[in-house]
């Protein structure tokens, strides 16, 4: 356990210190591989947000993955690994009485903290990395990592630090970028990634912006075309996954900024299901489900486990 020293935490037994920014402990270097996000969601800190966008998007792909009962998250302890702005946090928030612990390795802290401050007492908040979660092993019943494995330094690494911090029965749920044959890799970004992820994150966003019209509009044609296989020669996102009903400057948005997410970031690791699945079986799990989890405005590539044995 740590105590509360002012403005700092301090580890009884090891004497060492960790800041408290803005009510947040602070457990590493500010500095670090997930520079990109902090950057990011520090910006578009609103648009994935349901109440922002006006949707469901994030409430439907959040149940849709998971397969939980928000009344029973209530009664469960519950770790987030890797929250972003919060676009899942709220969705936890709102939907359940449940108290939500959630960690973020940058500074995309800051946004959570500020887009779900009506849910404070319910939400708390650390930043630190995933590899050296601040919370005892197995001490969740519940832990969901959304968006996330596919930008860490080590997939396997992760699903096992994942691993650690569940409690024996259990479960553990994460989302991922498939490869789902020759062709996952033979795409614009995978060409443009050793560039531009080395770029000044401004000066990335600015060209994305210059761009944006012109590709919204060879993608939107191309796909009127009955061509859409097309499309990953063009640097943009796939649009097709976005929420139904998002006005012209939300879909803009949401175009910059999954276009920046996708082209920003030091890793980008897609994954086979069936290696993901035998992560978590020799991590001592039983794999639940390793598919699609398919919602109204998509689908997603998830696997599911049950911890059984430490």
């Amino acid at each position: 356990m740590l105590n509360r020293d002012g403005e700092k935490l301090v580890d009884p037994q090891s004497g060492e210190f960790y800041p408290v920014v803005h009510g947040i402990p602070r457990f590493c270097d500010a500095d670090n591989y997930s520079e990109s996000f902090g950057f990011q969601w520090n910006l578009f800190n609103k648009t994935q947000l349901d109440v922002y966008s006006g949707t469901d998007h994030s409430e439907q792909r959040f149940y849709s993955e998971t397969g939980w009962d928000p009344s029973d998250l209530s009664h469960y302890s519950v770790l987030e690994v890797g929250s972003g702005a919060g676009r899942f946090s709220e969705v936890f928030l709102r939907t359940t009485t449940g108290v939500l612990h959630s960690i973020d390795y940058s500074s995309a802290v800051d946004a959570n903290h500020t887009n779900n401050a009506v849910y404070r007492d319910r939400l708390q908040l650390a930043q630190a990395s995933i590899y050296e979660i601040p919370y005892l092993d197995n001490s969740f019943d519940r832990v969901f990592c959304l968006g996330v494995l596919q930008h860490t330094p080590s997939f396997e690494d992760s699903v096992t630090a994942l691993i650690a911090k569940t409690k024996v029965g259990g479960e553990i749920v994460v989302d991922f970028y498939p490869i789902n044959g020759w062709y996952t890799k033979f795409h614009s970004k995978y060409f443009l990634r050793p560039f531009s992820k080395r770029l000044p994150k401004p000066f990335l966003l600015r060209l994305i912006r210059l761009n944006i019209s012109w590709m919204l509009l060879l993608f939107d044609t191309l796909c009127f075309l009955r061509v859409g296989f097309l499309t990953r020669f063009i640097p943009i996102t796939d649009l097709r996954g976005f929420p139904k009903g998002l006005n012209s400057y939300q879909r803009r948005e949401w175009a910059v900024m999954d276009t920046f997410d996708g082209l920003s970031p030091e890793f980008d690791n897609p994954q086979r299901v069936k290696d993901v699945a035998r992560m978590f079986n020799r991590g001592g799990c039983e794999v639940t489900f390793a598919g699609l989890a398919t919602y109204p405005a998509g689908c997603s590539t998830v696997v599911r486990a049950i911890k059984r044995s430490s």
